[in-house]
């Protein structure tokens, strides 16, 4: 059996923190500084708590139990099934994937085309033919993603985001500006919410499986490494993710002398990297968003080709990621403010049940692995976040979203807690008394 040395294994947190690093962990960073000002400290801790802290969990929780799958069939086998197949889609080539081509065309291609073109298909079109065979050329052998991504693009990404972080202390950009109205009082919450917007507790779920697969193909065997060597990953990946965190959210809140306001990150970002490094700003700034956007589709294809290459066996590796690097481009190319349109209602109504499978997953042992208690806090969960998605779709709620506003912490965004854990409760409850045949998942055993 093969050792992963020290140098692989950092080589794979570095590629776990490509996998994660995506348009999305570039821009909502900077727009938390801008709004927070003085307060993006406060911001940054509720920040890093989401985006950071969560998604370690999950690939921990991966880890330990070897895929998705196995963690939603605690609840339910149908379940397991809609929340998997629902997940690996959304994550992949229904909205983050083509999302991240066209956002690697509008930040790294667009500012250098002339004016002419940049409303014209071709050029989009052309970039996603080229962007999307590089993608599948580099999934196609997952050991390589090693050397391709945590030895090679990563570092590129990390020293480019440096360099603009370093440049703006020897030339600082101004002072840190006024909060605004919801980050004046709420600014811990209000960045724990923030969090959200990076989908990385959803990603993570994904990508711990890319990870215990490129380490089987290295020649890993034993189970327990194989989690020890995730979760290392993990610790490395989280740590370089809070680093880039905090010197983006930096840029942000000195950049409000730039701005007198700002619509995306992307805007914030453009503006910094013009003012401390005029055009070649533009070029640099470039880069790191094709390279972040890469590394991140790369990754999502090479999952979701696992993934359905398990379900669909009958359709190889190879042929699952031919089909979602054309569904991605082909979407990609037909406007993505419809994608979002329409995934929108389905990631409100999913991210806070990731949030509670992954907290279950760590607290399995300490309730006996009940299903009871899995069902409980799901259904306490699927209340909340079914009737916001339902919202966004347009029904008219208002008389349940009246009721809703007595839940605790609902006003902040987090109204799912209380009944989650009421729903756990109950459930425990329920399978201490035997009532519906509880027994411990992980086992097998009667309790």
């Amino acid at each position: 059996m093969m050792k992963i040395s020290m140098k692989d294994t950092f080589y794979t947190g570095l590629m776990l923190f490509a996998l994660f690093f995506g348009a999305g962990n570039l821009i909502f960073p900077p727009s938390l500084g801008f709004e927070a000002g003085e307060n993006f400290g406060w911001a940054m801790i509720g920040f890093l708590i989401t985006s950071v802290g969560l998604p370690i969990l999950g690939v921990a929780a991966i880890a330990k139990s070897g895929d998705l799958s196995t963690i939603t069939n605690r609840v339910h086998p149908i379940f397991a099934v809609g929340f998997t197949v629902i997940t690996y889609l959304c994550l992949g080539p229904f909205l983050v994937i083509p999302r991240a081509g066209t956002t690697a065309y509008e930040m790294g291609i667009a500012p250098f085309i002339t004016e002419g073109l940049t409303n014209h298909w071709l050029p989009l079109f052309l970039w996603t033919i080229i962007y999307f065979a590089i993608a599948f050329w580099l999934c196609m052998n997952p050991t390589k993603l090693f050397e391709r991504i945590g030895k090679i693009l990563t570092p590129i990404i990390i020293v480019l985001i440096a360099l603009i972080f370093i440049q703006s202390l020897n030339q600082p950009i101004g002072d840190y500006g006024t909060p605004s109205e919801t980050y004046m009082n709420n600014a811990l919450f209000k960045g724990i919410t923030d969090g959200y917007s990076t989908m990385d507790a959803m990603a993570a779920l994904l990508f711990g499986s890319v990870i215990i697969n490129a380490i089987r193909k290295k020649g890993i065997t034993d189970s327990g490494i194989q989690t020890k060597l995730t979760i290392k990953a993990g610790m490395i990946a989280g740590f370089c993710l809070a680093i880039i965190y905090v010197m983006l959210s930096h840029l942000g809140a000195s950049s409000q002398s730039l701005l007198q306001s700002a619509g995306n990150g992307g805007e914030i970002l453009t503006a910094v990297t013009n003012h401390l490094f005029g055009n070649v700003g533009t070029l640099i700034l470039g880069i790191i968003f094709i390279l972040a956007c890469l590394t991140t589709t790369v990754g999502l294809i090479a999952s979701c080709g696992e993934y359905f290459s398990k379900v669909v066996p009958k359709l190889s590796y190879f042929s699952w990621t031919a089909i979602l690097c054309l569904i991605s481009m082909i979407l990609a190319n037909l406007g993505l403010n419809q994608i979002i349109l329409f995934s929108s209602p389905i990631l409100t109504a999913i991210y806070p049940l990731t949030i509670v499978i992954i907290l279950l997953s760590f607290s399995h042992k300490y309730f006996k692995g009940y299903r009871s208690v899995y069902i409980g806090a799901i259904v306490g969960t699927a209340f909340i976040s079914l009737v916001g998605s339902l919202k966004e779709i347009g029904f008219h709620l208002n008389f349940i979203m009246d009721l809703y506003s007595y839940i605790p912490l609902y006003n902040i965004g987090l109204g799912w807690i209380f009944p989650a854990i009421i729903g756990s409760f109950i459930g425990y409850l329920w399978g201490e008394k035997k009532l519906d045949g509880s027994y411990s998942v992980s086992q097998g055993n009667n309790h």
